[in-house]
This record gives structure tokens, C-alpha cells and sequence, in this order.
């Protein structure tokens, strides 16, 4: 019984160091999502006299925003590795 998975010790290495250098990038992941939160947090106590359905609209559609950003870097990064 031959077990040939194909895997060169070569492919396993790259896919380690690929692996590491991707789960590296988490913990500033998770410091920006606190940022973003601590940011909304302080918006919600010095908001004024905003109604909170207002304050909350545009908190919406900053994240939405937030979020077409951090795509477009990440599409645009990607396109220029390649």
C-alpha cells in the first residue's frame, strides 16, 4: 500500500510560512475592530442632542464604508502581488 499524497516537503513549508504570515495579521485585525468600536462607543455618548436613529444611520453607513474600503485595498494589493 503505496500512500503518495502528493505533498512535497517543499509545498508544506511554503503553505506553513503562508499560513503563519496570514494568522500574524489577526491580532491587528482584532485591534482595529476594537478601535472601530471604542470610536462608535464614543460617538454614542457625545452624540448631542442627535436623535439615536440618526446617530445610528450614519453609524451604518460609516462601516458600510469602512468595509467597501478594506475591500478595495485588499482587491488592489492583490492585483499588484500578482
Amino acid at each position: 500500500m503505496s500512500s503518495n499524497t502528493g505533498i512535497s516537503l517543499s509545498s508544506y513549508d511554503e503553505a506553513g510560512i503562508q499560513t503563519h504570515q496570514k494568522s500574524s495579521r489577526v491580532p491587528i485585525r482584532i485591534a482595529g475592530c476594537a478601535a472601530v468600536v471604542a470610536f462608535g462607543l464614543y460617538k454614542l455618548k457625545s452624540r448631542g442632542d442627535t436623535k439615536m436613529s440618526v446617530h445610528l444611520v450614519h453609524m451604518r453607513v460609516a462601516a458600510r464604508g469602512f468595509v467597501v474600503g478594506a475591500m478595495t485595498v485588499g482587491m488592489v494589493y492583490s492585483m499588484f502581488r500578482e
